[in-house]
């Protein structure tokens, strides 16, 4: 069973969101992203993905990573070393509690490759530990009809991922429900 995507972008995310200000600037342009992930010990096929992004995407998903760090993680440690992106955190989804440790070595602006090992404590989705990899290369402008935030899922699904890190509930009004008048 591989790891869900979503499960995949929130661990990343959570394990990199840290430190905005630090956070490594990519090309704008398209990517194409292969991830490998194992789960004790059973191994599955790459999937490939594509993402069109630009600055003001990047800003808002190292925002979205850091708002969900706070919302999600007690620890979150995360350091610059070189040309490496080291990242340690604990953070909850559901009942388990996540270990991870996230390394993102960068080749300049035009492609990185990320590592993560995380621990599930109980295990989460009937994983105890996963081991996964990001590899992602800049390939040009955007094409294909992809605009800034447009992201293809392994199985050609098409989001964008503008505006997701505010699509919240409001919180409920505490002002008192008016009544309304009724002229006679």
């Amino acid at each position: 069973m591989r790891m869900p995507v979503t499960v995949l972008l929130a661990t990343v995310l959570a394990a990199s969101g840290a430190a905005a200000q630090e956070y490594p600037k990519l090309k704008a342009g398209q990517w194409e992203l292969t991830m490998s992930s194992a789960k004790s010990g059973a191994d599955a096929k790459p999937t490939k993905s594509t993402m069109c992004t630009d600055d003001a995407v990047q800003k808002e998903m190292t925002s979205m990573g850091a708002g969900m760090s706070r919302e999600m993680c007690t620890k979150n440690e995360f350091r610059r070393e070189g040309s490496r992106y080291v990242g340690q955190s604990e953070c909850r989804i559901g009942d388990s509690k996540i270990l991870s440790r996230t390394v993102m070595t960068l080749t300049g602006d035009t492609g990185y490759r990320t590592e993560i090992n995380a621990t599930y404590d109980p295990p989460f989705m009937g994983m105890k530990e996963a081991q996964s990899v990001i590899e992602a290369k800049f390939v040009g402008a955007c094409r294909d009809g992809l605009v800034p935030g447009d992201f293809i899922t392994p199985g050609g699904q098409k989001m964008n991922l503008k505006g997701i890190g505010y699509a919240k509930t409001p919180a409920p009004s505490t002002q008192p429900a008016r009544t309304p008048k009724v002229s006679q």
